[in-house]
């Protein structure tokens, strides 16, 4: 398996790495959309903080992986559900 030495620029940042051949594909991918999300963020809200928008899309990222890891055959964890309607509620508060 061959490593590549690539750089991958995420918000003003360039991240040296190594990753396997088949892998680069798929890590530039993962970096554009997270470069998407941020300028997403940034258009909506006008955040200019690097962190919280850095922040904001970890948050989303979790959200949406737990949600396609969930099989719709569990009852869903209602007390976890509350949680995280109360933490989009307060991203969503301190963004206005």
């Amino acid at each position: 398996m061959a490593e590549l030495s690539i750089r991958l620029k995420i918000g003003d940042r360039e991240y040296p790495m190594k990753v396997s051949a088949e892998d680069e594909e798929k890590i530039r991918k993962a970096g554009k959309i997270i470069n998407e999300r941020i300028r997403t963020y940034r258009n909506r809200f006008g955040i200019n903080d690097k962190q919280d928008l850095l922040a904001m899309v970890a948050f989303d990222c979790v959200v949406e992986q737990m949600g396609a890891s969930i099989p719709e055959s569990l009852p869903e964890d209602t007390g976890m559900s509350a949680k995280i309607d109360q933490l989009n509620a307060l991203i969503n508060e301190a963004l206005q």
